[in-house]
């Protein structure tokens, strides 16, 4: 019975040690997130105002551009896939990689050839032990991203669009977009070609009732384009980034919370089964002895 009891103070420590330690993550993830969400905001002003500035110039505009031209026989397409670099975020990285597949899946079904850049060793991970192909990945920045990471991704990502041969034709992006404390969703978005008339209808509709302005274009619109487009990627990418690491921190939050909650469950039901084995062993005790005072006893009146 003793040993019984020693087995479940053990536990006891252990739970209670793991207890504090998601406790402290659960702390550290909710301080981030108010960074995180903080940086979004900021963000996604600029990325709206750039996207709306290119599709004014390629709108607006009779220029052909290659990242705004759709090639009607495209065969080659890829998948920006955005995941955590760290565990213990519940299903975040899960939920991206599984609609990753997804679109990889209906991309196949057109005839295509998909080619998967990753960013998080989460993704890296899930790849490599599945011996799925990868064409290049960055690691290391998912939870507190800058717009030079950005940068270093959409700079090869267009190398790679505009490439006369060994290039892709379509560029998609799978992240995950933070909708609020609970609730973070896999989305996934075509960022190349630019598809103008869901563009121009989104920044229509944010624009409701202001009078879009007259534009000149200088030296022409199609160097507005060449300005303008690798910035309205990098910016796009940018803000996927953060809004993931928003996503990281707040199902690394939920997901330590509920461990934490669990923890304290397991504590409390431990202790339970310690105090009932602990007054088992007091009551085997007081049985022994009262039985060994009950056979002292009958041995003295046969004594007599």
């Amino acid at each position: 019975m003793g040993a019984q009891l020693r087995v479940y103070k053990r536990r006891i420590r252990s739970v209670t040690a793991t207890k504090k330690i998601t406790k402290a993550m659960e702390m550290i993830s909710a301080a981030r997130i108010v960074k995180a969400q903080r940086a979004v905001a900021a963000s996604t002003p600029y990325a709206d105002e750039l996207t709306r500035a290119v599709t004014a110039v390629a709108t607006r505009s009779n220029a052909k551009h290659p990242l705004t031209t759709e090639n009607p026989s495209a065969t080659r397409a890829a998948i920006l896939l955005v995941t955590a670099d760290r565990g213990l975020a519940g299903g975040y990285s899960t939920n991206a990689i599984k609609a990753s597949l997804a679109l990889s899946a209906r991309l196949r079904a057109e005839g295509k050839e998909v080619v998967t850049y990753i960013v998080g060793r989460k993704g890296v991970s899930y790849y490599t032990f599945r011996n799925l192909d990868v064409a290049n990945a960055w690691t290391g920045f998912s939870d507190k991203p800058t717009y030079g990471d950005a940068k270093t991704v959409a700079v090869e990502l267009i190398e790679a669009f505009t490439a006369e041969t060994g290039g892709v034709d379509e560029l998609h992006l799978i992240s995950t977009q933070f909708v609020s404390m609970l609730t973070q969703n896999a989305v996934e978005a075509r960022l190349l070609p630019l598809k103008l008339d869901e563009v121009q209808a989104e920044a229509e509709s944010k624009a409701k009732g202001e009078i879009f302005p007259l534009y000149d274009f200088e030296p022409s619109a199609e160097g507005v384009l060449d300005a303008l487009l690798p910035r309205y990627v990098e910016s796009r990418i940018y803000n996927a980034l953060l809004q993931s690491a928003a996503s990281e921190h707040a199902a690394r939050r939920r997901a330590m919370k509920s461990a934490t909650d669990n923890a304290g469950e397991l504590i409390k039901s431990l202790t339970r089964l310690a105090n009932s084995a602990r007054q088992a062993e007091i009551t085997q005790e007081i049985s022994e002895i009262v039985g060994g005072a009950n056979a002292l006893a009958d041995a003295s009146r046969g004594s007599e």
